[in-house]
Parts: structure tokens; sequence; C-alpha cells
């Protein structure tokens, strides 16, 4: 019955206006019940005076504490190799042993002389008590035992050129010959590396140079280590700033006892410049038009627009110079939602930071 029926228009405009009477001269608190006034849910920050860090950040490079290639000093074959790839070593120990065959069969020879030498010289001294032996005869065998005492010195040395010590405790890197191998002076072994603490070179601006000093602490990060800070202090202060970039050069030593940094690592550096005390806000409170800042401010059950002034920045958080006092409740989430004068209902006040 229904399929043929169709509403005039004229009639469905009539009923929408009777609807809108109806609406508009109904009492108010019937108007109440229709449609209930809508709040916005929001999350405030209450201002107050809190700590407020400001930090120099920078980019170092990681240095080895000590840092060495070792290579030979003479041109021999190896004899003996006492170390492999990546062993930490003491001070001293002995690493490869060149051929030394030769330099001990001419010690050996030496020590025979100069045994023989002494025996002459215990035996002239004797006779020359005696007078029985010329003084002349007595100094000629004294300097043949100082000269022979003096070629065991010469090969003494040499001996030592043919072994290879770790001159400090540390790392090595990967060995770079084999047993047998000629080896000539200025060719590489291996690496040594002490990396027990670590030091990070890293430049800042000269603006910054009256708030560093040695044994400030300093922070560092590396994508390595997501997450992961190291902390250290600063070793040394440059004496001299680039005249092209203003900059001057500081080190940091930071302690690397676990060996989880190495050399040639980009770290990221972060230094306390100073220590606010000041007005701090969340930065996802702020709403910019143009260039202003704006904040929406809780009274009443309202919010108000205000505007304020940003100081300093840190990840996060921004100082406020002015627009604000202590004890202002700022809207923190919902701020997309809000125009000036809308009624919130606040879901959760920060007081801080955390």
């Amino acid at each position: 019955m229904l399929k043929g029926l169709k509403i005039s228009p004229l009639l469905l405009a009539a009923l929408v206006f009777v609807v809108l009477v109806i609406y508009l001269y109904l009492p108010k608190h019937q108007v109440q019940q229709i449609k209930p006034e809508g709040l916005t849910p929001v999350t405030v920050h209450i201002i107050k005076m809190e700590a407020f860090p400001v930090n120099v950040e920078a980019l170092g490079t990681a240095k080895a504490n000590e840092s060495v290639s070792l290579t030979a000093q003479t041109t021999d074959t190896v004899k003996s190799i006492n170390f492999d790839d990546g062993d930490f070593v003491k001070k001293g120990l002995v690493l490869i042993q060149l051929n030394d065959n030769e330099e001990k069969a001419r010690l050996n020879e030496l020590d025979i002389n100069l045994q023989e030498a002494k025996r002459q010289l215990n035996r002239i001294s004797n006779l020359a008590k005696e007078s029985a032996a010329s003084e002349q005869l007595l100094d000629e065998q004294q300097a043949k035992v100082k000269a022979l005492k003096a070629q065991m010195d010469v090969v003494n040395a040499q001996l030592d050129e043919l072994v290879l010590s770790a001159p400090f405790d540390g790392v090595l890197g990967i060995r770079q010959i084999s047993v047998g191998a000629l080896l000539k002076p200025g060719d590489l072994v291996t690496t040594l590396d002490d990396i027990a603490t670590v030091k990070v070179d890293f430049s800042i601006s000269e603006s910054h140079l009256p708030t560093v000093a040695i044994g400030q602490q300093v922070e560092a990060t590396s994508v390595a280590y997501p997450g992961e800070v190291f902390v250290g202090k600063i070793a040394s202060i440059a004496t001299r700033l680039d005249p092209i970039t203003r900059s001057i050069q500081v080190r940091a030593n930071i302690d690397n006892k676990k060996l989880k940094l190495r050399p040639g690592m980009l770290m990221q550096i972060e230094l306390q410049k100073l220590m606010l005390e000041t007005l701090v806000l969340p930065e996802q409170s702020l709403v910019p038009v143009e260039d202003k800042q704006f904040v929406f401010v809780v009274k009443n059950g309202a919010v108000k627009r205000v505007q304020v002034e940003v100081g300093r920045r840190r990840p996060g958080f921004a100082q406020i110079t002015s627009g604000l006092e202590i004890g202002d409740r700022v809207v923190v989430e919902g701020t997309l939602r809000l125009r000036d004068g809308s009624k919130v209902r606040i879901l959760e006040s920060d007081i801080g930071e955390g």
C-alpha cells in the first residue's frame, strides 16, 4: 500500500518547522534534558617553580685512552707468536719473538771472552802489585774488559729489538703476521688499545666556555646502545679557540670498564650548563599561532586562551618567562578540541615533570 506513497517536499518542510518551534519554545530545563551541555575532557598541568637544567649538546668521537700500532724494529723472521686476536694483555708481556740465534751466539762468544779477559785482568793486577807487570799492560787489559762489556751491551740491545712486548695494559687487535714471516722495520704486527677509559673529544661554542670546567660531569650516548647513558668527566679544555668556527675543543674521560665503547664511535655528549628555577610547561600544551604561542588556562570550569612567552627549551618541556602565574592550571591534553571559553572536565592534574 505504501509503495506509491510519496512525501511532498512542502509537507517535509512543514514538519521540520514544527519541530524547530517546539524546541525553541520548550522550557529551559526540558531543553537541557533534550540536549545536555557537553564538557570537553582535558588533562591539566599545575604551574609551579621547577628546576630547569639548561644543557649543552655536542657530537664527539671516542678514542682509546692509550693507542699504538705495534711494528717491527728490525729485519728478521718471526720465531714465535704469543698472543691471539682480541687478547687482553698486561704491560711487558712478550707478544712476538724474532729469530735471535745469531745474536745469542754472539752474546755467548762475548761472555766467554769477557770471562777470560777478567781472569787476565786479575792476574795482571796481582803482578802489578808486586811490580812484575807494567801499569800500561794493566790499563790495556782494563780497557779490553770494558770494550767486551760494551759489545755485550750492544748485543743485548739487539736482542731487545728482536722481542716485541706490550707497552701498556690493553686489548690487542687483529694479528697481521704469521710464524716464519720476514718482518722489516715498520711492518704492522697488531694494534694495542687501552679502552678501560675512553676519551671523547668534542667542540662547543665560545659562548658556553664560561660554564664548563675540568671535572664537570658529562653524559654520553651512542646509537649502538639505545637508552644507555655513559657518565664521564671533563679532563681538559683546549687553550685556543678555532678562529673560523669560534669553538673550543673539550676532552672528556668516560669510564668503560665493560669495554662496550670502542675507538671511532660517534658519541652524543650532553653537559649541564646551568640550573634555572623557573616556570616550566610541557611543550604539548603550547598552541602556536603564526609567530606567537598560546595556552589554555582553566578557570571556573572553562578555558581562557592566554598568550605566553617561551624562553629556553629542552626535550618535552619549555621555560615560560611571562603570561602565567604559579598555580595556573594549563591544559596539556585536549587542546585541539578547545576554543576560548569552552567548558571542560578535568580528568587528571599533572603537578610537575614527574
